[in-house]
């Protein structure tokens, strides 16, 4: 069997809220051994890590990949490298693609093609209702055997209230987890940007943050109902916190995100009508953007995702309220989250805690954890190293990057899927 020590390295262990140095043997595919008993081992070979720094791969819920239907936006072969080349080990796809991950033969064919293109594990999420039209909720049973791993209808909010209710009702027979959008859509439908002064000054059509509170007191109410787990995939207002923090006060199975752009960037960066900041929902007020930092330092939102949303150039090159929605996020989304490290907001231990450990936990797997026999999923990154990023190296399709230009800090040196090196080059050593 070949052994790897990965030594000289400092570990990030979100699961005990660590970052020390260390080492870690890898073989067959998990993490045999750590620290001190990892160096006694006769590893066959050694990696030395440089003093760099040494975390779980990141799990992303929420990723487009536009198989089938848009293939020349994003294709299972280059989401899967830009994965790779962003530190994600895992990418939790969606089903709003064309036509719709309805059904098990459209969910086994992107299952095929992730399994032949992608070199990072790849888990499909399954529409709730048929055609994400929100009239009738798809098999669910048959879609679970299938390989779905949770179920929604992405910006899709399902209205009628009496299907969201059968299909909770059947998902918490099943067991199976579904991801709501919460915004109301009669409020938030044709925004884009949130209400306030800046929108106002602008020209632009908004929504109020009301809208995101509105939304989750229905889902919570229709949870107490039915019992079903449940995540919101995107917290992103202060006036959402106070019902999501009594929603699991209270017992519920609820979990809460929060993307990577809801995070770092506010409406304010749309004041030139830039369309690469032209997300769903809009951006927020830095009031807003604090608040929702504040509620991941303090665990209240559970993860961080990309919410990787690629856009070809003819639907980003129009006025901004025609524009498509929607960024690439999967190799910024660890430099991008560095700026909240770097301002003291997050540490590195509660970052990695929301961007792998609790994503893996919600969805039941094994990774996110350093520990011995967890997969040897892993990132090897520099957070210091700065760079401009430049939007046409980057490895997706399609290049809609509101970063692009920026200046960041942190570079990806090499990610493991399985105790295999995916991406980057690594400095072997004498054994």
């Amino acid at each position: 069997m070949t052994t790897t020590l990965l030594t000289n390295a400092i570990l990030i262990d979100p699961e005990a809220g660590t970052e020390a140095p260390g080492s870690l043997l890898i073989g067959e595919g998990r993490i045999l051994a750590t620290g001190a008993e990892a160096e006694a081992h006769g590893a066959t070979e050694v990696v030395d890590c440089g003093g760099k720094y040494l975390a779980p791969g990141i799990v992303d819920i929420g990723v487009k990949v536009c198989e089938p239907g848009e293939r020349h936006k994003e294709s299972f072969g280059t989401a899967g490298r830009s994965a790779a080349a962003g530190g994600v080990t895992t990418i939790v796809t969606r089903p709003d693609t064309d036509p719709s991950i309805d059904n098990p033969e459209t969910l086994e064919f992107v299952t095929r093609r992730a399994r032949e293109a992608a070199p990072v594990r790849v888990l499909p999420m399954a529409a709730l209702t048929k055609g994400r039209q929100g009239r009738e909720m798809t098999e669910i049973g048959f879609l679970m055997d299938a390989g779905a791993v949770a179920f929604t209808d992405c910006d899709h909010v399902v209205t009628d209230t009496k299907v969201l209710q059968r299909a909770l009702t059947y998902a918490r027979a099943r067991g199976a987890l579904v991801l709501g959008h919460i915004q109301e859509p009669g409020l938030s439908a044709g925004a884009c940007a949130t209400s306030g002064k800046f929108a106002a000054l602008k020209g632009l059509s908004a929504v109020s943050p009301m809208a995101e509170r509105m939304g989750i007191d229905r889902d919570v109410s229709l949870l107490e109902m039915t019992g079903a787990r449940y995540h919101f995939d995107q917290v992103t207002t202060a006036r959402a916190l106070p019902a999501l923090e009594r929603a699991k006060r209270n017992g519920l199975d609820v979990t809460a995100g929060v993307s990577i752009h809801h995070l770092t960037l506010n409406e304010y960066d749309v004041s030139d009508y830039r369309t690469f900041f032209k997300v769903k929902p809009p951006l927020r007020a830095e009031e807003d953007r604090q608040a929702v930092v504040e509620a991941v330092a303090s665990g209240l939102i559970d993860t961080i995702s990309s919410m990787h949303t690629p856009q070809d150039e003819e639907s980003k090159r129009l006025p901004f309220e025609e524009a498509a929605s929607g960024a690439v996020a999967l190799e910024t989304l660890l430099p991008a989250a560095m700026r909240l490290v770097h301002a003291g907001d997050l540490t590195l231990p509660v970052l990695f805690r929301a961007l792998s450990l609790n994503p893996s936990k919600r969805l039941g797997l094994e990774t996110g954890r350093l520990a011995t026999g967890a997969p040897a999923d892993l990132v090897l990154f520099d957070p210091h190293a700065p760079f401009v990023l430049d939007r046409f190296k980057l490895r997706s399709k399609s290049k809609n990057t509101p970063f692009d230009s920026a200046r960041m800090q942190g570079r990806v040196r090499a990610t493991w899927v399985g105790g295999a090196l995916v991406f980057g080059e690594v400095s072997y050593v004498a054994a």
